[in-house]
C-alpha cells in the first residue's frame, strides 16, 4: 500500500467520531496552551497557561503551518486517492484561530480537490469563535465547514476558573451562538470530576454545566469523566487545590444525573460512552431523559452494570 503523502507532526488527537475522516494540521498545537522546556516533568516540559486538565500538546509549542504546505498536502493527498475522500477533520487543538480567509481558501482547495467531500470538521475554543463575526462563521459553513467541536468542559465560573478554561459561561454560551446562527452544527464536551468530591461544589459544576448545554441546545454532547495522566504543574497544582481527587464511579454518577436534570432542551443527541466513564449512557434529549436517569439510578444500586475500572482510559 503506498504511503499516504501528508507529513504528520505527532501527537495528533482527533475526536472519536471522525475515525474515518482524513486529518489535515493546519495548526500545530493549541493556541491556550504555553510550556517552557523542564527536564523533570514527565513530558520534559512545564505547563505554564492553560487548561489544568490537558495533556495534549505539551511538547509541540503552538504554530500555524503555512498555508502553501498545507495546499500541497490537499492536492498530495488527492492525487493518491483519487478524490474517495468524503470527511475531513482540521487538526490541531483550534483550526478557528486562522484567519477566516485562509480558512476560506483551505476550504475552497479541498471542496475542490475532493469532488465526493461531504464533511469538515474542526475543534473551535470559545475564545476563536468570540473572534470571528457571526457572518465569518456564515462564510465558513458555506465553504463546507459543517460542523465544530467546542470543550464546554463547566458551567461553573469557579471551576472554568481554575482550570483556567480562558472563557466564562456566558462567554461560551454567546460564542455558540454565533456558531448556532451561522448555521454550524456543533458537538459540545463536558467534563465529571473538575470540581473534584465535594458535594455542594460537584452538584453546582454538574448543574451549571446542565444550564449551559440547555442555553446553547447543541445538536451533540457528550461527558466524559476526568483521567488525569502525569503533568507539570499538576491539575491539583495548577488549579490550586491541594485536596482535590478524582470521582468515585457513585460520584461521577451523581454529578452525571444532576447534569441531565437540569436539561429541558429538546432534541441534543446526549452520550457518555466515551472510555473514561463507568456507565455508558446514549439517547436524545429529552426523549430519553427518565430512560437514562433510571440507567443511573440502577447502576448506584448495582455496581455490577459499571464498566471495570481496568476498561477505562482517555
Amino acid at each position: 500500500m503506498r504511503a499516504l503523502p501528508i507529513r504528520y507532526v505527532e501527537p495528533v488527537y482527533r475526536p472519536p467520531s471522525e475515525a474515518w475522516s482524513l486529518i489535515f494540521q493546519v495548526t500545530l498545537g493549541c493556541s491556550h496552551l504555553k510550556t517552557r522546556r523542564d527536564p523533570s516533568s514527565p513530558t520534559g516540559y512545564r505547563v505554564q497557561s492553560g487548561c489544568a486538565f490537558c495533556v495534549a500538546y505539551q511538547t509541540k509549542p503552538f504554530r500555524a503551518r503555512p498555508e502553501a504546505e498545507v495546499l500541497a498536502e490537499i492536492d498530495a493527498a488527492a492525487a493518491a486517492l483519487g478524490g474517495r475522500v468524503e470527511r475531513v477533520f482540521l487538526a490541531d487543538g483550534d483550526a478557528l484561530v486562522l484567519s477566516t480567509n485562509r480558512l476560506l481558501r483551505i476550504l475552497e482547495r479541498l471542496c475542490a480537490r475532493f469532488p465526493r467531500l461531504q464533511r469538515v470538521t474542526c475543534y473551535a475554543s470559545p475564545q476563536n469563535l468570540l473572534g470571528k463575526t457571526v457572518d465569518e462563521l456564515r462564510r465558513l459553513r458555506e465553504a463546507g465547514l459543517t460542523m465544530i467541536y467546542v470543550g464546554i468542559e463547566s458551567g461553573d465560573d469557579e471551576v472554568l476558573r481554575r482550570i483556567d478554561k480562558g472563557a466564562t459561561a456566558a462567554q461560551m454560551i454567546e460564542a455558540c451562538g454565533r456558531a448556532k446562527a451561522a448555521g454550524l452544527a456543533q458537538s459540545l464536551t463536558v467534563i465529571l470530576g473538575l470540581a473534584g468530591p465535594d458535594p455542594e461544589r460537584s452538584r453546582r459544576h454538574a448543574e451549571a454545566t446542565g444550564r449551559v448545554l440547555d442555553a446553547i441546545a447543541p445538536e451533540y454532547a457528550a461527558a466524559l469523566t476526568l483521567m488525569l495522566e502525569e503533568r507539570v504543574p499538576s491539575f491539583a497544582e495548577q488549579a490550586g487545590d491541594p485536596a482535590w481527587r478524582e470521582l468515585t464511579p457513585v460520584e461521577a454518577l451523581r454529578e452525571i444525573h444532576w447534569l441531565l436534570s437540569v436539561i429541558r432542551a429538546d432534541g441534543i443527541e446526549f452520550r457518555s460512552n466515551h472510555a473514561s466513564n463507568w456507565l455508558a449512557l446514549k439517547g436524545r434529549l429529552q426523549g430519553d431523559r427518565e430512560r437514562l436517569l433510571r440507567q443511573i439510578d440502577a447502576a448506584l444500586r448495582d455496581p455490577r452494570l459499571l464498566r471495570p475500572e481496568f476498561l477505562r482510559a482517555l
